[in-house]
């Protein structure tokens, strides 16, 4: 059995074969051959974290792979990450535990990587101006992913602590020489960005339309549970909307859910990004058009994502 630590991991995972990885789970999905467990959530709220465990397989052909995960919000006072995870990777011939991986840095690189495949199915292609609400691991993670599948030229960044996104702007500005700056408010940072993603964990809107540019493309990744929602309402009336799974965000993305409750939304509105990478859909219908991607995160992420890391070793 093979043991991979967090170090391993990263080290295995670089963002064009993530991207790749992602790619190939969503075009499972939709094709239908990928098998994909309702994730169990388990909630916190004495602390307001919560885990989760995925499960799921990338084909018939593959094993099936499990993760563990915590979000723990309080870790950011502490100065430890907000997730934490493990992975179990079986073998595909005899069921057995082929493989754990610390789960941290995978997470973090499929979420980032899986934007940036709907980001490219979604966005206009000469789109070079981005837009991230959320200064932490995955905001900065979303302008490495994003930098690989448009040719970024401005970024800019807002967090509601000034430290936080003049250090991740510093950051990002030194690794990927781009024109990265911080914002001092969300609604400077998306004025003018055809692409926009949300990292937070907030239960409220941290954007509004009005602020939004005509055919600009929202990607929130921050809303993965029924009682968070990092877009307004009026987002979703005024947005073509594309999720990662049909199924799963009726029950965990926090604006579909509510908009559903609310009468904004139905579901034959949904769209998922595996019927738009397989042409079973169309994801962006015109260039005017605004269109929202909500991710909660789905194991066959995690599952593509892990078979990856794997597929790089000797062996």
């Amino acid at each position: 059995m093979l043991i991979l630590s967090d170090s391993q991991v990263g080290a295995a995972l670089g963002w064009d074969e993530a991207i790749a990885s992602q790619r190939e789970a969503f075009e499972a999905l939709g094709r239908g051959t990928a098998q994909l467990a309702e994730k169990a959530v388990l909630p916190n709220p004495a602390d307001g974290s919560v885990a989760l465990c995925y499960v799921s397989r990338l084909s018939p052909g593959h094993g099936a792979v499990c993760k563990f995960v915590d979000v723990h919000p309080g870790n950011a006072a502490l100065s430890l990450p907000t997730i934490s995870a493990t992975v179990l990777v079986l073998d595909a011939t005899t069921g057995r535990l082929a493989a754990v991986l610390d789960g941290r840095t995978l997470t973090e690189i499929r979420t980032a990587a899986g934007s940036a495949v709907a980001a490219d199915a979604l966005a206009p292609h000469g789109v070079d101006e981005l837009a991230v609400l959320g200064c932490g691991v995955q905001g900065r993670a979303h302008v490495r992913a994003l930098a690989r599948v448009r040719p970024l030229k401005k970024v800019r960044m807002w967090s509601p602590s000034p430290r936080r996104r003049e250090d991740a702007a510093a950051a990002l500005r030194d690794e990927l020489g781009l024109d990265v700056v911080a914002s001092s408010s969300a609604s400077d940072a998306v004025r003018a960005a055809p692409l926009v993603v949300t990292c937070t964990l907030s239960h409220s809107p941290v954007l509004s339309v009005e602020h939004l540019l005509p055919g600009a493309t929202v990607i929130s990744v921050g809303s993965f549970e029924p009682h968070r929602s990092e877009v307004p309402p009026e987002l979703l009336r005024a947005a073509r909307v594309v999720v990662d799974d049909v199924a799963t965000s009726l029950g965990h993305a926090g604006p579909v859910v509510m908009g559903l409750s609310a009468g904004d939304l139905r579901e034959t509105d949904l769209v998922s990004l595996g019927e738009v990478l397989t042409g079973a859909a169309v994801g962006r219908t015109d260039p005017a058009e605004l269109v929202f991607y909500n991710s909660v995160g789905l194991g066959i992420q995690d599952a593509a994502a892990a078979h990856a890391v794997l597929a790089t070793l000797p062996g």
